[in-house]
C-alpha cells in the first residue's frame, strides 16, 4: 500500500465510470433502519452524538448539525435490520428519469420531515434507495469550532488552554455507509450507471479480483468526499457501518471517552485510514452494528484517477491498532448461513474459492 508495492493489476472491468449514468447523486441524505425497541436505540445515538428531531409511536428522526432535517430514520421493526438509504438529486426531471427505471416507483411526495419528492428503487442486492429532491432544509445546530493546534512552527494559541467538553461530541453531517453484498459486480455498476457514482479506489485480491469499492459522488469540479458509499465482497447483503464528521480530533477522542463511559461497545480504533485518509473510531450499537466517528478525510474533485491497491488487515489503517479479526467477523445466524449456501449457488461473484481467500486474509 505504500509507494515501493507493485500496483496491482484490476481483473474485471467492473467497478468503472459509466459514460453517460441516469442521474448524478449530490449528498447523501439519511439512512433507514428497523429496529424493535426506538428507545434503546435513541440512547445510543444520543450518547454517539445525533439528536432527536422527530418521533412517533413507530418512527424515530435523528439529526446532525448540518440544515438536513434527519439522517437518520428508523422505524419500529420486530427484528433489527438495515433497509437502506437515500441519495439527492438536482431536480424533478432526476427523478422522471430514475421513475423510468426497472422496479422504480413513480414519482410520489415524501412524507418525513422535510418533505419534498421522491423515487424509490431496490438496488441488485436488495436494499431500498430513496432518491430524493426539494427537501426543505432545517436550521443548522451550534456546534464548537475546531480546536487551535501549537505547532512547531506556528503557534496561534498563546496564553489559552485547551478544554474540549466532557459531552457526547457534536456530529456534523452523515458521510458515508458500507455495504456488504453477494451480487458485487452487478451492485457496483447498478450504482455507477443510474446515481454516477465514480469509484475512488478499488481493493483488490492477489489474483486482481476486486473486493471493496470506495465510491464517490460526481460534483465536477466541486470537491466531495473520498466516499459517500462503499461496497464490499460478502456472501450476503448485509449493513457494514456507517459514518459521521466530527469537527476534529479531539471530538473523536472524547467521543471514545463518552461511549466507553455509557457502556457502549468498542469494535476499532483510534487510527487513520489510509484510503480516505479519515481519523476513526468506530462503536457498535445495541445490535451490534457499527457507527464510525470520524474527521479529516480526503476530499476529490471528478478529475482524479481510480486508484487500484492490493487488500489486506494491513492496508486499512496508517496508524493505531491494527484491524481487530471481530471486525468483520459475520454473524453466524441460521438465516446468514442459508444465505451463504444460496448465494455459493447462484451468484456469479462469490464462489468458495473467494470466501477461504478472504478467510485467509481477515479470518
Amino acid at each position: 500500500m505504500n509507494n515501493s508495492t507493485a500496483v496491482p493489476r484490476l481483473k474485471t472491468l467492473q467497478p468503472a465510470r459509466h459514460p453517460a449514468p441516469t442521474v448524478k447523486a449530490q449528498r447523501l441524505t439519511h439512512l433507514i433502519f428497523e429496529r424493535p425497541d426506538l428507545d434503546d436505540a435513541a440512547r445510543f445515538l444520543s450518547d454517539f452524538g445525533l439528536t432527536i428531531s422527530h418521533q412517533d409511536a413507530d418512527t424515530l428522526y435523528l439529526r446532525a448539525a448540518d440544515p438536513t432535517p434527519y439522517c437518520y430514520r428508523i422505524h419500529r421493526g420486530a427484528q433489527a435490520r438495515f433497509l437502506g438509504f437515500g441519495l439527492e438529486v438536482r431536480s424533478e426531471a432526476d427523478l422522471d428519469r430514475l421513475a423510468e427505471t426497472e422496479g422504480a416507483s413513480p414519482v410520489e411526495p415524501i412524507t418525513h420531515p422535510g418533505i419534498g419528492k421522491q423515487v424509490r428503487l431496490r438496488d441488485p442486492s436488495g436494499f431500498i434507495v430513496e432518491a430524493i429532491h426539494g427537501q426543505s432544509a432545517s436550521d443548522p445546530l451550534p456546534h464548537r469550532s475546531a480546536l487551535a493546534f501549537n505547532l512547531a512552527d506556528k503557534q496561534p494559541r498563546i496564553n489559552k488552554a485547551q478544554r474540549p467538553p466532557v459531552a457526547p461530541p457534536e456530529v456534523l453531517r452523515l458521510g458515508h455507509v458500507v455495504i456488504e453484498v453477494a451480487d458485487y459486480q452487478a451492485t457496483c455498476a447498478w450504482y455507477t450507471q443510474h446515481f454516477g457514482l465514480i469509484p475512488s479506489d478499488i481493493q483488490v485480491l492477489p489474483d486482481g479480483t476486486p473486493i471493496v469499492t470506495f465510491m464517490r459522488l460526481d460534483r465536477g469540479e466541486i470537491p466531495t468526499d473520498h466516499h459517500t458509499l462503499a461496497i464490499a465482497q460478502g456472501f450476503t447483503a448485509t449493513y457494514s457501518h456507517s459514518a459521521y464528521e466530527l469537527v476534529d480530533a479531539d471530538a473523536v477522542g472524547m467521543g471514545q471517552r463518552v461511549l466507553r463511559e455509557q457502556g457502549w461497545q468498542h469494535a476499532w480504533g483510534i487510527g487513520r485510514h489510509i484510503l480516505g485518509s479519515q481519523i476513526f473510531d468506530y462503536w457498535q450499537d445495541p445490535w451490534g452494528d457499527k457507527h464510525e466517528h470520524y474527521c479529516d478525510g480526503d476530499i476529490f474533485t471528478s478529475t482524479q484517477p481510480t486508484g487500484i491497491h492490493a487488500v489486506s488487515r494491513e492496508a486499512m489503517a496508517q496508524w493505531g491498532q491494527r484491524m481487530p479479526k471481530s471486525f468483520t467477523q459475520p454473524k453466524l445466524t441460521l438465516v446468514n448461513l442459508r444465505a451463504l449456501i444460496r448465494n455459493l449457488r447462484h451468484s456469479p461473484d462469490l464462489t468458495l474459492r473467494k470466501l477461504m481467500t478472504l478467510f485467509r486474509l481477515f479470518g
